[in-house]
């Protein structure tokens, strides 16, 4: 959505980096937990990001979506439904958090299903900011040409947002003895969509792609 520049205005800078402070974990956070795992257990790769809470990474994980969540609660852009997409995402988000994910080899439970509904309502909200809420500009002289680009980046990671969500589905009704399995494909799913999330938010902050300094639009 088109912003009106103002110079050093504190409000304007204080947005810029919640968008990058909120890029910036989600690019990181699989990378940090596969990795902090591998270093501190010595261990390969869990089959999804939220496995990664029965790891020495748990205080990681929930305490990295919390952040975000918090940063997404703060979030208020410059329209309603702006805010009212960070505050659903916020509480998805924090709910992932909350309720555990279904241990590995057990049956599904009640806090199993919680995580897996909010999982999908985080991810799909990441999508609307993507694919629709960025996008936006308040006139059409505020669609420059790094808007342009911008707008292509934001299309491109909302889509593949979409298509690992669609995946993943797929991926949950393989057998169970599917050798597919043996590969990771939720983690990697996951983790490839985390990342065009953050990828998205970095550039909404201007890390990429920044207009000139002169009537632009974010």
């Amino acid at each position: 959505m088109g912003e009106a520049r103002a110079g050093n205005d504190p409000l304007v800078i204080q947005y810029l980096g919640l968008r990058k402070a909120i890029g910036i974990i989600g690019i990181a956070l699989p990378f940090v937990l596969a990795g902090g795992r591998a270093l501190f257990e010595g261990a390969g790769l869990l089959d999804s990001i939220s496995d990664y809470y029965y790891s020495s990474m748990r205080n990681v994980f929930v305490g990295s979506l919390c952040a975000v969540g918090v940063f997404l609660f703060s979030y208020r852009g410059y329209d309603w439904r702006d805010e009212v997409a960070g505050k659903i995402a916020a509480g998805s988000i924090v709910g992932v958090a909350m309720c555990r994910t279904t241990p590995a080899g057990q049956s599904s439970d009640l806090l199993g299903g919680l995580h897996l509904v909010f999982a999908a309502v985080y991810f799909v909200t990441l999508a609307v900011f993507a694919l629709v809420l960025f996008r936006k500009t308040d006139s059409p002289g505020a669609m420059t040409p790094r808007k342009r680009s911008r707008n292509r980046v934001y299309a491109i990671c909302g889509s593949i947002i979409v298509a690992c969500l669609g995946l993943i589905v797929v991926v949950l009704r393989l057998p169970k003895d599917s050798s597919w399995l043996s590969l990771k494909p939720v983690f990697w799913l996951e983790s490839i969509a985390v990342v065009a999330f953050g990828i998205s938010w970095l550039v909404k902050g201007e890390a990429i792609f920044k207009d000139q300094p002169n009537p632009a639009s974010a």
